[in-house]
């Protein structure tokens, strides 16, 4: 009997530049689709966050707007208050749902 539940899959790796030009590994951990919208969103971490280096502080998360164009990845951040509490509200809803499976 095949196991193909256990599989883990590669992490998708995103390269995000800081003000400094500087592009900065990101490990993308949910993308979604609002309901009622066409939007996608993606959830981030910044990858040396990912690998645990710094245990003591809490993971930041990170939200994006994005659009795929062919191969391109464009990403808009959120701005909107209104915007980002919908996305945060998916999220959160999402993750207990994952949660919920992983412990049931």
């Amino acid at each position: 009997m095949a196991k193909d539940d256990m599989q883990f899959e590669e992490p998708e790796i995103i390269y995000i530049p800081d003000e400094e030009g500087n592009e900065e590994e990101f490990e993308v951990i949910m993308k979604f689709e609002v309901d009622g919208s066409d939007q996608k969103y993606m959830m981030v971490v910044p990858l040396s966050a990912a690998e645990g280096e710094d245990e003591e502080e809490e993971d930041e998360v990170y939200a994006f707007r994005y659009e795929e164009d062919g191969d391109d990845l464009k990403l808009y951040t959120i701005e909107d208050e209104e915007e980002w509490n919908m996305v945060e509200e998916t999220f959160n809803t999402l993750l207990g749902e994952l949660e919920d499976g992983q412990n049931g």
